[in-house]
C-alpha cells in the first residue's frame, strides 16, 4: 500500500498479511500511518485513491465505500463508538437492519430475542433492553464488538479499544478477544499500551514514517525492541524524573469540597487536598470515581458547589469560570482534547492563541507580530510537528494535538496546571516527551495536578498520589509508600475519612 496526501507520503510500500484466528498488533507513533492503513482497509479511502492491492480470502477487493468493506467481512471498532445513547442495546445491535413484520413494521419481540441471542453467543452479559447511555464505557465497547460480529464480520480492527477503560475492564475485553480468536475471527489490534499488546498478540507489526519496519511473532520480541523500532532509536525502559525537592510554598489547597451534578446528585464528597510548588500530585481511581469532575470543577467548568473552600497561592479563590481560573494562573489540559481542548477546524496558530487573546489585544486589535512570535516559540519548545502555523489542528497526530493544548495553556504562565489523562491515545515517543516536559515544568516551580488511569504512570511521575473512591478520598500515599496493590486497594476498598 502506498498513499499520499497533497504530495506528503502517508504510507509507502506497506505489506501485511493476517491469518484466520490470529491477533496482529499494529504499533507505531502517532503519524506513522496506522490511521491511513485502517481507512484503506475499511473503505474510507476508496479503491483508486492509493497504490497497491487488497485481498480478502484470496479475492482481490476494490472497496468503494465502508459498506463494501463490511460486505467483505471487515469491521472497525474506533475510539469514538458508533452507538446511539438514547436507544436500547437491542436497537443499537440491529440499527438499520431491524427484523420486520408484514407491512414494514419493526418486530420488537424478534428484535429483543435476536439481540439476546447475539449477546449470549459472544459472552456479553448485558440486558438487551438496557439504555446504551446508562452503560459504562467498557460495556459500550463490548456492545460495539457484538454489533460488528452480528454482521458476520470475519476481520475485526480495534483502534485503541482500551484507551478509556480501567484495568479490570481491559481484562474483560482481552478475554473476549481470546474467545473470538478461538472461533477463527481475525483481529488487528492497535494500541500504544505495550503490556496489552504482549498479552494478546500473536504477531506484532510496527509502522514508522509510513513504512512497515518490523513484523515478527510476539514471542521473539520484547517491549524495548518494539519501542526502538517505533521511534527509530533506543529508549529507556523507564522514565526517571530529574527534579529538585518539592517546594515548601503552597500552590493549591482544597478543604471539604462537596459538588453536585446538574441533577443535584452529590458527585464529590468532602474532598481535601494540598499541592505545593514544584510538586506533582497524582490522582487515580476507577472510572466514575470523580477524577475528571474534580479538575473540571476547580477550573470552573462543571458542577454546583455545595460546600468547601479553595486557596490559590495562599489566597482564597472564589472563581467560578474558566476565565477566572486562567486569570488566576490555574490551567487545565482536559481529558477529551478534541471536544474540550481544541477547535479542530482551525489552524495550529489560532488554537495556540485562544487562552491569551486579551493580552495579545490590549486595545482590541491583535498584535499579529507578537502573536506569531509567541506561537513559533511554543512550536519550537514543544517540538510540535506540523507543516506550519496554518496547518489544520484536526489533521495532526494525537500527540501533536496534545502538545497544542498544553502549549496553549502554558502561554498564560500558570502557577498550577491540571493534566487530565495527558498521555491518553499518544505513542510511546510522545509520551516520553510529555514526561520530560512535566519534569521540566515542576523543576521550574510549577505545581501539577495529574489525573491518570495508568497506575505505572502515576507511580513514575507523582511525588504523592491521591486515590478517589466513589467521589471521596480513598487514600493518600507518598512516593515511598505507593505500590499498585495499595493504590487499587484504596480505589476499591471501604471508604474512610482521608485527605491529602
Amino acid at each position: 500500500m502506498t498513499k499520499t496526501f497533497s504530495g506528503v507520503t502517508a504510507l509507502e510500500g506497506v505489506s501485511l498479511d493476517l491469518e484466520a484466528g490470529e491477533i496482529l498488533a499494529l504499533c507505531g507513533e502517532n503519524g506513522a500511518g496506522k490511521s491511513t492503513l485502517i481507512k484503506i482497509l475499511s473503505g474510507i479511502h476508496p479503491h483508486g485513491s492509493f497504490d497497491g492491492g487488497l485481498e480478502v480470502e484470496e479475492r482481490l477487493c476494490r472497496f468503494e465505500s465502508v459498506a463494501d468493506a463490511a460486505r467483505a467481512g471487515i469491521a472497525v471498532i474506533c475510539q469514538e463508538l458508533a452507538l446511539v445513547d438514547e436507544m436500547s442495546v437491542a436497537e443499537n445491535l440491529f440499527l438499520g437492519r431491524e427484523p420486520q413484520r408484514l407491512g414494514g413494521l419493526v418486530d420488537w419481540a424478534a428484535l429483543q430475542r435476536e439481540a439476546a441471542t447475539v449477546l449470549a453467543q459472544f459472552g456479553v452479559a448485558i440486558d438487551p433492553l438496557a439504555r446504551v447511555g446508562d452503560l459504562g464505557i467498557a460495556q459500550k465497547q463490548l456492545v460495539e464488538i457484538a454489533k460488528a460480529l452480528s454482521k458476520e464480520s470475519r476481520i475485526l480492527i480495534l483502534d485503541e479499544p482500551t484507551a478509556a477503560l480501567a484495568q479490570h475492564e481491559v481484562e474483560v475485553l482481552l478475554e473476549m478477544l481470546r474467545g473470538l480468536r478461538s472461533r477463527g475471527i481475525a483481529c488487528i489490534y492497535i494500541s500504544h499500551k505495550l503490556e496489552e499488546v504482549f498479552a494478546i498478540a500473536d504477531r506484532i507489526a510496527v509502522l514508522r514514517d509510513g513504512r512497515c519496519v518490523l513484523t515478527q511473532p510476539a514471542a521473539v520480541l520484547t517491549p524495548t525492541m518494539v519501542i526502538a523500532h517505533m521511534v527509530g532509536r533506543p529508549i529507556g525502559e523507564r522514565f526517571v524524573p530529574q527534579r529538585p525537592a518539592v517546594g515548601e510554598a503552597e500552590a493549591l489547597r482544597v478543604e471539604g469540597l462537596d459538588v453536585a451534578d446538574e441533577q443535584g446528585r452529590l458527585r464529590l464528597k468532602g474532598i481535601s487536598l494540598s499541592l505545593n510548588q514544584g510538586e506533582v500530585l497524582g490522582i487515580g481511581g476507577l472510572m466514575g470515581a470523580g477524577r475528571t469532575e474534580l479538575l473540571m470543577h476547580l477550573f470552573g467548568a462543571w458542577g454546583q458547589r455545595r460546600a468547601g473552600r479553595v486557596w490559590l497561592q495562599g489566597a482564597e479563590y472564589s472563581g467560578s469560570s474558566p476565565r477566572d481560573a486562567l486569570r488566576s494562573g490555574l490551567a487545565l489540559v482536559p481529558e477529551d482534547r478534541r471536544r474540550h481542548g481544541l477547535v479542530l477546524e482551525q489552524e495550529v496558530g489560532f488554537n495556540l492563541s485562544l487562552a491569551t487573546l486579551s493580552s495579545l489585544a490590549p486595545r482590541g486589535w491583535i498584535d499579529r507580530a507578537r502573536e506569531r512570535n509567541n506561537q513559533l516559540r511554543v512550536v519550537e519548545r514543544l517540538r510540535i510537528k506540523a507543516s506550519g502555523l496554518d496547518a489544520q489542528v484536526g489533521r495532526l497526530s494525537g500527540g501533536n494535538q496534545q502538545k497544542v493544548v498544553i502549549g496553549k495553556m502554558l502561554e498564560i504562565a500558570p502557577r498550577v496546571i491540571m493534566l487530565d489523562e495527558p498521555t491518553r491515545g499518544i505513542d510511546i515517543g510522545a509520551k516520553w516527551e510529555l514526561y520530560g516536559l512535566i519534569d521540566e515544568l515542576v523543576s521550574q516551580g510549577m505545581a501539577v495536578l495529574l489525573v491518570s488511569s495508568e497506575l505505572p504512570e502515576l507511580l513514575t511521575l507523582s511525588d504523592r498520589i491521591l486515590m478517589l473512591n466513589e467521589g471521596r478520598v480513598g487514600g493518600c500515599f507518598s512516593r515511598g509508600e505507593a505500590t499498585q496493590e495499595r493504590l487499587m486497594a484504596a480505589a476499591l476498598g471501604p471508604l474512610t475519612s482521608a485527605s491529602c
